[in-house]
C-alpha cells in the first residue's frame, strides 16, 4: 500500500514538474500584442491539457476560433481579424487611413472576402465585408504592418483608391474627396496601375473621369 501511495505522490511531482515546464514555454508563445494561437501550441508540442490550463489561470480571452488574448492586452483587431479570416484583405475604409488618405479612423473594421464566402459570422461582429470575384481577390494584395507591427494582408493604394471608386455610395463626402486628394498628391501613387485595376473591374471609364476631373 505504502509503495502504491510513494508511486502515486511520485507520478503527481513529475506531472506537476511537467506542467510548470510546459507553462513557461506557453509564456514564450504568447506574442508582444498578448495574442496565443493553439496551432502554435500543437506545433510546439504543448499539450492541450497545459494549454487550456494556462489560459485558465492566465484568464486568457477567446477572440476567435484558435485565437486568445491576455486580459492586460491592447488588442491588435486587424491582426485578430486576419487571423479569424485568413481568407480575407484587409480593404477599403481600413487601407484608405493605413496609407494616410483619409484622417478618421473607421468606425467598423473592413475586410473584402471572395463571393460565396460565408460572411455572416464575421457581420454579425460588427465587421464590414465586400465581395468579390474569386479570381478578383487577389489583385492589388500585399502584406502591410500594423501599428503593432504584425503582418496582415491588405490591398494596395492603387486598388484601394479604385475599389473607392467602385463603392463611392459606400462612403461619405468627405472621406470620400478627402482619399482622392490625398491620393493625387501621393508620391507613390501609380496611375497606370489604378487604370489596369480599373480595367479588371470594369470601370476604367469611370475612374478615367474622375482622374479628368481632379488633374
Amino acid at each position: 500500500m505504502f509503495c502504491v501511495f510513494t508511486f502515486v505522490l511520485m507520478l503527481d511531482m513529475i506531472l506537476a514538474r511537467k506542467l510548470v515546464i510546459h507553462m513557461k514555454s506557453i509564456e514564450q508563445l504568447v506574442d508582444p500584442s498578448g495574442v496565443i494561437l493553439t496551432r502554435d501550441a500543437e506545433e510546439s508540442g504543448i499539450s492541450k491539457y497545459a494549454l487550456y490550463a494556462f489560459l485558465e489561470k492566465n484568464s486568457f480571452e477567446k477572440v476567435g476560433q484558435g485565437i486568445y488574448v491576455s486580459p492586460t492586452a491592447w488588442v491588435d483587431e486587424l491582426y485578430i481579424l486576419s487571423l479569424r479570416c485568413p481568407k480575407g484583405v484587409i480593404s477599403h475604409d481600413e487601407a484608405l487611413y493605413h496609407y494616410g488618405l483619409i484622417d478618421r479612423e473607421p468606425l467598423r473594421r473592413t475586410i473584402t472576402v471572395y463571393t460565396g464566402y460565408s460572411t455572416s459570422r464575421l457581420t454579425r461582429g460588427g465587421i464590414k465585408v465586400f465581395t468579390v470575384k474569386k479570381e478578383l481577390l487577389g489583385l492589388g494584395k500585399i502584406v502591410g504592418a500594423t501599428s503593432f507591427g504584425h503582418n496582415i494582408p491588405m490591398y494596395d493604394m492603387d486598388r484601394t483608391i479604385c475599389d473607392l471608386i467602385r463603392n463611392r455610395s459606400w462612403f461619405e463626402i468627405q472621406d470620400y474627396q478627402m482619399a482622392l486628394q490625398s491620393y493625387i498628391r501621393n508620391k507613390n501613387k501609380d496611375l497606370n496601375k489604378l487604370m489596369g485595376y480599373a480595367k479588371a473591374f470594369h470601370v476604367d471609364s469611370k475612374v478615367r473621369e474622375y482622374m479628368d476631373v481632379i488633374l
